[in-house]
């Protein structure tokens, strides 16, 4: 069975290179343009890892964080921000949210499925 991942990205080009990439590798995608759309798509796809840009048009990264983490049946789901933001303390931010771990954007193709492995097999990193 493969892994399931939903992926909450508004940028088309980032979010058709992660598609590429993790379907290429054998998993099963769902995406969510917007943090508005996220609990449908995760009703619908009950991924076991969770994509999520920060800086999304309407409910942020921070907020998806927040209302992932505070749901019963959610909260098991490594969450993982894959982000530009990249400054000092960003990190320890992102974590302090509720995120399990952060990717900063651009992604490297050439390592991205392995480092999603990581967040599937051991958690937070």
């Amino acid at each position: 069975m493969s892994t399931r991942i939903l992926i909450i990205e508004d940028n088309p080009t980032h979010l058709e290179l992660m598609i590429y990439l993790l379907s290429a590798y054998g998993h099963s995608v769902g995406t969510a343009e917007s943090g508005s759309k996220v609990l449908d798509a995760l009703n619908r796809e009950r991924p076991d890892l969770i994509l999520c840009d920060v800086q999304l048009p309407d409910i942020d990264g921070f907020g998806i964080a927040r209302r992932l983490k505070s749901h019963p049946e959610f909260r098991s789901i490594p969450l993982v921000a894959v982000t530009a933001l990249a400054m000092a303390g960003d990190c320890d931010r992102l974590i302090a949210a509720g995120f399990d771990g952060y990717l900063a954007k651009p992604i490297d193709p050439e390592t991205f499925v392995q480092q999603m492995g990581v967040f599937l097999s051991n958690g937070c990193r």
